[in-house]
């Protein structure tokens, strides 16, 4: 392990220009034109040759040791979130890596150096799937609309989009590290449905006759607070969140606002329980739009599995960090985290960990979010790793065949997977009033 751990600390001053460059470069998903450039660059300077993704941003690697194994994907994450209050938020997008996804990229150009050097590669078998991915944060829902509609994309997450691609494809074990303010590997996280919601109601004159006019914003209001009535129903097992915002709320002041567009989540722990909580929410959503005599149209989108982490990963990640960090306090958290991440995807199908590494200080996505400990969070994350991956791969990958004969897929293929997420896909107006009197409602 002490050469792996030499070879990283050889390409420090690689690793912390990359977590500079990237942190003054924030894109948001599916546009890190700029960080995937970069990220591309470095790569081949290294000596590697990429495949690229088609059509849209990220890249990939493999790394064949010429010995018979199995394969291990380590992945990084490309995107921004978005936070105009950040001091370091970009002035003209909001975008802004108060995520710390910038230290994964370091990190994981931090990986692929130290694979350069031969003596990290003599004790290992199979091959090693290095990913800078896209889009992880799930945010500008219309805009990934707009680029499935042009049909370069379907998923809206990058890890997804890779995996249906094939991008993963021969792929036996995958993991990552998120940057954190602690050293913890937890059972996993929610996942989640993606909402648009645009409530359509009729313009009128607001000041000379508002009677004859429909206000959508009223509906939508009366939208938000249903489903704010109905949270005492979310069972705590299951993990629920719900969190929607107003994405436009009308065109001008002196008219009754007729178009008002809403994004939101439906989370959760499992499969069932997103689904079934996602039915109440669009009943609430039909029920506000009913009874002010506007409709409602609901895009459900598919969005991320729910995170399950692979037990003999997780104590796998556990034991690599006693041997690189030791004086860090380390915890395996027996429980669900409220976060949703696209590793869900992936989890569903090949085994999988995404544990956390300190770093970071402020508030996760917020205007005070830093990395204030670039050392921990950049430099021992790829020595953390690449340990990972010797545990893995060295004595004939002995500890990878005993995670991979002992995994239980969630579903048996990635097809079958994907087949289940498309079933979360509807779309179109609730609500068909009849000359009658009679409405229609489709939840």
């Amino acid at each position: 392990m002490k050469n792996m751990i030499k070879a990283v600390d050889k390409y420090r001053d690689l690793i912390l220009d990359a977590e500079r460059f990237i942190w003054r470069h924030p894109e948001t998903g599916y546009k890190e034109f700029e960080t995937s450039k970069y990220m591309e660059e470095k790569f081949r300077e290294l000596g590697y040759e990429l495949t690229l993704a088609e059509g849209i941003t990220g890249f990939y690697t493999v790394i064949d040791t010429g010995r018979e194994g199995p394969e291990v994907l380590i992945l990084g994450e490309l995107d921004s979130v978005i936070c105009s209050e950040h001091p370091d938020a970009n002035k003209e997008t909001g975008a802004v890596h108060a995520c710390g996804h910038n230290a994964q990229c370091a990190a994981l150009l931090g990986i692929a150096a130290a694979l350069k050097e031969k003596e990290v590669l003599d004790r290992l078998c199979g091959r090693i799937r290095l990913c800078a991915v896209p889009a992880e944060e799930l945010l500008e829902i219309e805009y990934r609309s707009e680029l499935k509609k042009q049909g370069r994309i379907k998923y809206y997450g990058g890890k997804s989009e890779f995996l249906y691609r094939g991008y993963f494809d021969g792929v036996d074990i995958a993991f990552m590290v998120h940057t954190s303010y602690k050293a913890c590997v937890s059972l996993g996280s929610v996942g989640c449905v993606a909402k648009n919601i645009i409530y359509k109601g009729k313009a009128a004159h607001a000041g000379r006759a508002p009677w004859d006019g429909v206000n959508a914003l009223y509906a939508a209001n009366c939208g938000l607070n249903a489903v704010n009535a109905i949270r005492e129903t979310f069972e705590e097992n299951d993990c629920i969140r719900v969190h929607p915002i107003i994405t436009h709320g009308g065109d001008i002041v002196n008219a009754i606002p007729e178009t008002v567009r809403l994004e939101s989540y439906v989370r959760g722990k499992t499969f069932d329980a997103i689904k079934n909580a996602n039915v109440k929410v669009n009943r609430a959503l039909c029920g506000a739009a009913l009874s002010l005599n506007a409709n409602v149209e609901i895009v459900d989108i598919p969005g991320y599995a729910p995170l399950v982490n692979d037990r003999n990963m997780m104590n796998l990640s556990r034991d690599a960090a006693a041997i690189v960090f030791p004086e860090i306090e380390f915890k395996l958290e027996e429980q669900f985290f409220t976060e949703s991440t696209d590793m869900g995807d992936i989890s569903a199908v090949i085994p999988s960990v995404q544990p956390y590494i300190p770093g970071a200080i402020g508030n996760a996505h917020g205007k005070n979010y830093e990395i204030k400990d670039p050392e921990t969070a950049c430099i021992t994350c790829a020595k953390w790793q690449l340990v990972m991956l010797t545990m893995l791969l060295e004595n004939g990958g002995e500890k990878a065949k005993k995670v991979i004969d002992e995994f239980v897929p969630a579903f048996a293929t990635k097809e079958e997977f994907f087949a289940y997420q498309d079933s979360f896909m509807s779309s179109g107006n609730r609500i068909i009033y009849h000359d009658s009197g009679k409405v229609e409602i489709e939840i």
